[in-house]
């Protein structure tokens, strides 16, 4: 497990929790980024609607990801389930994952050095954290800037260079996805050249477009961060909704949503 962070979480955070207990009206759930804190998630804050069973919804060790609703003056947390949209979830549990990856190649390169992880954290580690913070963003910006964002942080010599050569070999640039669904149509004489006009301005916001059969197109960004991905895919469909309406299209959108593995 990565390192912990200490304190508290802010008021509409997203964090990961494992679930430990679950009451009738209650799940009551451990915070794992944080270093001994538990929050409550009410009945009301796991799903909308009525809830008849909490155990159709959640399970004793299941990792969950929850926002933060409320901290009172007791440093009670109290969270929600529900409020947390699908693509929120999938976005959170990636950077857990990503993250859990990045301290395991720490641990991995301390060995070359003969340096545990808090040596390593001591060293370096604390220093990468308050300036990026997270391990796998400052991987991915070696990746993408070289060995001077190793030196600006000052290592000892000796991991500064296996750390570097590591990261090199170990470690790819991500690259994320978006996408979705197209419904386009005009019934309009000239109908298909404003079709058509409006589809080429994908490629002004870096946006794949993919015909399945009119009227339906697929959609599709990748970029190296889901906040990137999320404002091509928007400014493109902003556009588009703006075309649509003076050349007297109908339009519409919808996400594609995947589910979290």
């Amino acid at each position: 497990m990565f390192r912990k962070k200490q304190g508290k979480p802010e008021i509409g955070e997203v964090v990961i929790c494992t679930v430990n207990k679950i009451l009738y009206h209650s799940v009551f759930v451990n915070l794992d980024e944080y270093e001994k804190l538990d929050g409550m998630v009410h009945i009301s804050e796991v799903s909308p609607g009525r809830i008849r069973n909490l155990r159709d919804f959640v399970s004793e060790g299941r990792r969950i990801v929850c926002k933060v609703l409320n901290i009172n003056h007791q440093g009670n947390i109290d969270l929600s389930l529900r409020r947390v949209s699908t693509n929120v979830r999938i976005n959170k549990m990636q950077e857990w994952k990503q993250e859990e990856k990045a301290e395991k190649l720490l641990e991995l390169i301390g060995k070359e050095v003969n340096m545990d992880l808090n040596q390593i954290y001591d060293n370096i580690g604390n220093r990468i954290l308050e300036k990026y913070g997270t391990i796998f963003e400052f991987f991915q910006a070696i990746v993408e800037n070289g060995k001077k964002i190793v030196d600006e942080l000052n290592p000892d010599p000796k991991l500064g260079e296996v750390l570097f050569k590591t990261v090199k070999e170990k470690i790819k640039p991500i690259e994320v996805e978006v996408s979705g669904f197209l419904n386009l149509r005009s019934y309009e004489e000239k109908g298909i050249e404003s079709v058509k006009s409006i589809l080429l301005k994908a490629k002004d916001y870096d946006v794949v477009v993919s015909y399945l059969g009119a009227p339906k197109y697929k959609l599709e960004v990748l970029a190296k961060d889901y906040k990137t991905a999320e404002k091509n895919l928007n400014e493109f469909l902003e556009e588009a909704n703006k075309l649509a309406k003076t050349s007297h299209c109908e339009i519409n959108f919808i996400k594609d949503d995947k589910p979290d593995s």
